[in-house]
C-alpha cells in the first residue's frame, strides 16, 4: 500500500512539472540600423532618452511644475491605482496553485418532542452535538499547468500595467513641458503686443501734432491709429490664451484654476545643437508602450495554455479532519476524531465545439496581440523620425527668423530716422514697424515650435519615466 501511494505521489509531482500550451518566445524582429534623419552619433554617445528629465528641462520652476503633476496628477494616480489593482489580481491567482484551509465549528443544541415521531417519554430529551473540523477547501491538483498558465499572464498584465504607468508618466512629463513653453510665447507675444503698442502710440502722437501743423496728410494719421489699433487688439486675445494655458497646467498638476508661476523667459531656453538619438536595438527597451505590447503578447500567449488545458482531466481535493461529539466534555477525545478525504476527477467529453473555439479564441488573441506589438515597434521609429526632422527644421527656421528680425529691426530704424530727416514718407516707417511685429511673433513662435520638437523628441526616444 505504500509502494502505491509512493508511486501515486510521484506522478502527481511529475506531471506537476508539465505544462501545456506554447512558451514564450520573443518574436524575431528587424530593425533599422540607424534612425532616419539621426546625425551620425559618435561611438559612445548616449540617447537624450538616457536623461532624467530633470537633465533635460532646466528651468527651475518647470521642474517644480513638473514635481507637482507627478505626486497630483489624477491620470497618473489612476494608472498607478491599476497598477495596484493588477498585483492583487495575480495575488488571486496566484494563490489558487496552493490548498487553502480553513478551520470552523459549532454547537447544536436539540430538544426532542415528547409527541414526536420518536417520543422520549423519559430521560433527558436535550442533546448538545459539537465538532471541530479542519477544511481542505476544493483544491486543484495543476497537472497540466492550467493554473501556472493563469499566473504567467496575470504576472504579465501585470507588468504591462505597470508599463502603462510609465507611459502615462513620459506623457505627462511632457505635456507640461510643452504646456510651460506655450506659456512662455504667450508671454512673449503679450510683451511684443505691448512694446508695439507704446512705440505706436508715441508715433501716433507725432504724426497727429504734424498733422495738426499742415506738415502730413490726414491719412498717414489715419494709418498711424490703424496701427495702433491693430496692436491694442491683439493683447486682450493673447491675456485670453494665457489664462487658458495656465489652467491647463493646473489641470495637469491636479489643481485648481489659477496662476503659474515662470521661470526664465522663452528667449532664455536653450536647446542642444545636437541631440544624440543613440542606438535603434535600445528603442525598443526604453519605451515603455513597447514593453506594455510585449506583455500583453506573453499574456496573449500564456492563455493558450490554459485554454488548452481545459481538455485533460481535472483533479481535485477536498476533505476535512477534526472531532465531533455529543457531549463537549469529549470532544477532543479519540473516539470523537472524524476525518473525510475526497479526491474528485473531472474529464470533459461533449462540449459541443466550446473548448476548441476557446483555444481558438487564445491563439487569435495571441495573433492580435503580436500585431499590435510589431505596429508599436514600427510607430516607435515613425515618432522618433519625425521628432528627429521637426528638430533640424524648426532649428534652421528659428536662425533665419533671428536674422529676420535683426534686418527688419534695422530697416525700421533706418525708415523713421529718414521720415524725421524729411527724406522718405511716413508710410514706409509705418510699413517697417507692421513688418517688425509680425516678424517678432513669428520669431517667438519659432522658439516655441524648437522647444516643442525637443520634448516631443524625448517623448518618442522613450524619455521622461526614469526617476
Amino acid at each position: 500500500m505504500q509502494k502505491r501511494l509512493f508511486a501515486a505521489a510521484t506522478m502527481i509531482i511529475l506531471l506537476g512539472g508539465c505544462m501545456v500550451g506554447p512558451d514564450y518566445k520573443k518574436p524575431a524582429l528587424t530593425t533599422p540600423e540607424a534612425f532616419r534623419a539621426a546625425p551620425a552619433p559618435a561611438p559612445d554617445a548616449k540617447s537624450i532618452a538616457d536623461l532624467k528629465w530633470f537633465e533635460v528641462f532646466s528651468d527651475e520652476q518647470l521642474q517644480a511644475l513638473i514635481r507637482t503633476a507627478l505626486a497630483q496628477n489624477y491620470n497618473l494616480r489612476d494608472a498607478v491605482a491599476r497598477v495596484d489593482a493588477a498585483r492583487a489580481n495575480l495575488g488571486i491567482t496566484q494563490s489558487n496553485q496552493y490548498p487553502n484551509f480553513g478551520v470552523g465549528g459549532q454547537i447544536t443544541s436539540v430538544e426532542l418532542s415528547q409527541n414526536g415521531l420518536t417520543p422520549v417519554p423519559n430521560g433527558d430529551r436535550r442533546r448538545d452535538v459539537g465538532s471541530v473540523f479542519l477544511n481542505l477547501f476544493p483544491f486543484e491538483i495543476d497537472i497540466w499547468g492550467r493554473l501556472r498558465r493563469a499566473t504567467e499572464a496575470a504576472q504579465a498584465e501585470l507588468l504591462a500595467t505597470d508599463w502603462n504607468r510609465k507611459t502615462v508618466v513620459t506623457t505627462l512629463v511632457s505635456d507640461v513641458a510643452t504646456a510651460y513653453f506655450s506659456l512662455l510665447e504667450l508671454d512673449m507675444e503679450l510683451a511684443i503686443a505691448r512694446n508695439t503698442l507704446d512705440t505706436r502710440e508715441e508715433s501716433r502722437r507725432i504724426i497727429q501734432l504734424q498733422e495738426q501743423a499742415g506738415i502730413t496728410l490726414l491719412v498717414d494719421l489715419r494709418q498711424a491709429e490703424q496701427l495702433v489699433y491693430g496692436a491694442a487688439q491683439s493683447i486682450p486675445g493673447t491675456q485670453q490664451q494665457i489664462e487658458q494655458t495656465e489652467n491647463q497646467i493646473n489641470l495637469l498638476l491636479g489643481q485648481y484654476p489659477g496662476p503659474v508661476k515662470r521661470g526664465r523667459p522663452l528667449s532664455e531656453e536653450r536647446t542642444s545643437p545636437a541631440v544624440p538619438a543613440g542606438l535603434p536595438s535600445s528603442l525598443l527597451e526604453r519605451r515603455p508602450d513597447i514593453q506594455a505590447a510585449e506583455q500583453i503578447l506573453i499574456a496573449a500567449n500564456a492563455n493558450i495554455g490554459v485554454a488548452k488545458a481545459a481538455f485533460f482531466p481535472q483533479i481535485s481535493l477536498t476533505g476535512a479532519f477534526g472531532y465531533s461529539s455529543s457531549a463537549l466534555s469529549n470532544l477532543f477525545t479519540g473516539a470523537s476524531r472524524a476525518w473525510s478525504f475526497v479526491p474528485q476527477l473531472a474529464l470533459p467529453i461533449f462540449t459541443a465545439g466550446r473548448l476548441t473555439a476557446g483555444v481558438e479564441l487564445a491563439e487569435a488573441q495571441q495573433r492580435a496581440a503580436l500585431a499590435q506589438y510589431e505596429r508599436a515597434i514600427q510607430a516607435a521609429f515613425r515618432d522618433v523620425s519625425d521628432a528627429l526632422i521637426a528638430y533640424q527644421k524648426t532649428r534652421e527656421v528659428r536662425a533665419q527668423r533671428e536674422l529676420l528680425v535683426a534686418s527688419v529691426r534695422d530697416r525700421k530704424r533706418l525708415a523713421y530716422r529718414r521720415f524725421q530727416g524729411g527724406v522718405d514718407t511716413m508710410l514706409n516707417a509705418l510699413n517697417s514697424d507692421q513688418d517688425l511685429f509680425t516678424a517678432e511673433l513669428s520669431l517667438a513662435q519659432a522658439r516655441l515650435d524648437e522647444l516643442r520638437s525637443l520634448v516631443q523628441l524625448y517623448r518618442a526616444l522613450g524619455g521622461g519615466w526614469q526617476a
